[in-house]
């Protein structure tokens, strides 16, 4: 999905915020939540993200999705990762 294509999207579900994120390479945040429901779609590196007792890697082209209020925690790759966030 481009970037494109995914602002339509989310523009289409309702989300009204954007917001492009990146983090240093190797970094992690800790359990945390947010008071928002996101969507993101990875444009560069890599996230893994462990909720629920799971953890998922998401590379460039795959969006991940959490819950407002879902708690989480982050890691991110070798090269770090930089993504574009849709919050509602």
């Amino acid at each position: 999905m481009t970037r494109d294509e995914f602002e339509l999207e989310m523009r289409a579900a309702g989300f009204t915020a954007f917001t492009e994120v990146s983090r240093e390479a190797d970094g992690h945040l800790d359990t945390h939540s947010h008071p928002f429901e996101a969507r993101a779609l990875i444009l560069a590196g890599e996230i893994r993200i462990e909720s629920d007792g799971l953890s998922r890697r998401y590379g460039p082209g795959d969006i991940f999705h959490l819950a407002a209020g879902a708690p989480h925690s982050e890691d991110y790759g070798p090269a770090g990762v930089h993504y574009l966030a849709a919050r509602r």
